[in-house]
């Protein structure tokens, strides 16, 4: 149990900017493991977005609530998936050879591909959930979608670890330790963590067909696998990043039009 407790804080450590004990060290093998915690940690930054979006939205009104429920999600991170997607436009945008894109991404700047498209992604989230929360949830309703989004999303990046091959850009690569190939196990019990909070909205709100959301991000991990593993020959830790960013995004999306037509 202690060594479970220790992976999880790893994952927490990881993937957030929140604070953990200082009995927490740092292990490459703790790090390997923490993949099974990935859409647990979505529950936990699900959950602050959405309490930060109810407090805003009650102070300041819906719209400054949605930017400043996406701007503390983007703190409690640290950026991390943002980056990704930066340095994979960038990456993909600029560079026509593997070895040209993968310098590119591993370049700290940020390009105009990159610029577009962190513009071009949150401000489809921003107007998605905006649009998403104009149906006048109950606020547990909300907090549970905000999670479902949140911890799909990674369960789709991190699934790419036991579908495909890592591509080493260094190593002293950040993504190294995470992108090792990891028992099956871990996959099924990231899986139980992702669904739980979709079964639960699903039961909740009475709407069955809200689980179709599996299908568009069965898609664009089949798209995004294909189109990493032709260029590059398989992801990288930004890959990843990007991935979560696209998949949140499909998921808001995949929401309105579940809720516009059922």
């Amino acid at each position: 149990m202690k060594q479970e407790i220790n992976i999880f804080f790893t994952a927490v450590m990881y993937y957030t900017r929140i604070p953990c004990p200082s009995w927490v060290a740092y292990e490459e093998h703790n790090l390997h493991q923490a993949t099974r915690y990935f859409p647990l940690i979505g529950w936990i930054v699900g959950l602050i977005a959405g309490i930060i979006y109810l407090a805003a939205s009650y102070l300041f009104g819906a719209t400054l609530g949605v930017l400043l429920s996406m701007a503390g999600s983007i703190l409690l991170t640290g950026a991390f998936h943002e980056d990704g997607l930066a340095d994979t436009c960038d990456g993909f945008g600029g560079g026509w050879t593997k070895e040209r894109i993968l310098e590119i991404m591993k370049d700290s700047r940020i390009g105009t591909y990159g610029a577009v498209g962190l513009i071009l992604i949150l401000s489809i989230k921003f107007f998605s959930i905006q649009r998403l929360l104009t149906n006048n949830f109950q606020p547990f309703t909300l907090l549970l979608m905000f999670i479902t989004a949140h911890s799909l999303s990674r369960l789709v990046a991190s699934s790419f670890i036991f579908t495909h091959d890592y591509v080493r850009i260094s190593e002293d690569s950040k993504a190294k330790p995470v992108a090792q190939k990891v028992a099956i196990h871990n996959l099924i019990m990231g899986s139980v963590w992702a669904f739980i909070p979709l079964i639960t909205l699903t039961c909740f709100v009475a709407k069955p067909l809200l689980l179709t959301v599996l299908i568009p991000l069965y898609l664009i991990k089949i798209y995004l696998g294909r189109y990493f593993t032709k260029w590059i020959g398989g992801y990288t830790g930004d890959g990843l990043g990007a991935t979560q960013q696209i998949s949140e995004v499909i998921i808001y999306l995949t929401f309105i039009l579940l809720w516009k037509f059922t």
